[in-house]
């Protein structure tokens, strides 16, 4: 398994794979395993969601405290651009993001703590988002970032007008959100 940490608590993991001439296998979440990563989370709820059209964007999203939820996150299928945004406040890397490419090809797999925003655009098709949260779906605890905030300056691999939910479209800045983490909680 590889790992990495591009800021601090958010790790890229890349399970190793075993194949042969009938395809791979791979193990996406042991406990045991990534508890020796250093990575302990207590995962209690699996998500799915499959969106029809490339350029689909989701997010950015999160879940406010006693509801945080930190999220280990994969492609299922096909192939999306997975961002994560730092909103603890006091981080040293507050307000910046990380982007990288998840797809049922290359396996990758992104670990997003309590206190980042997260959201993603498709790249293809059908693609399949699989994620496992730390915390149950809590509607009064949803907050939601505008994906195009010109204070965090994502650069979303777009061709074309994305794809939006309403409430996506309707999101609040950066700067208008007191956020609710503090770095070092």
């Amino acid at each position: 398994m590889q790992i990495y940490e591009p800021m601090p608590g958010l790790k890229v993991i890349t399970p190793d794979r075993r194949g042969d001439h009938r395809g791979f296998f791979a193990e996406t979440w042991n406990r045991r395993d990534y508890s020796d990563l250093g990575i302990d989370v207590d995962f209690v709820q699996d998500n799915m969601s499959c969106s029809t059209h490339t350029g689909t964007v989701r997010g950015l999203h999160y879940q406010s405290p006693p509801h945080a939820q930190a999220k280990l996150v994969r492609c299922g299928r096909g192939r999306l651009f997975d961002v994560a945004v730092d909103i603890r406040a006091g981080s040293p890397t507050y307000g910046k993001w990380f982007g990288i490419e998840l797809s049922f090809e290359n396996g990758r797999q992104l670990l997003i703590p309590a206190g980042f925003l997260h959201g993603f655009v498709t790249r293809e098709p059908d693609t399949e988002i699989s994620y496992k949260c730390s915390d149950y779906y809590a509607p009064a605890a949803e907050g939601t970032v505008r994906w195009d905030d010109p204070d965090i300056g994502i650069a979303w691999p777009l061709d074309g007008e994305p794809v939006l939910s309403f409430k996506d479209a309707d999101a609040l800045s950066l700067s208008d959100l007191d956020s609710p983490f503090v770095w070092g909680d």
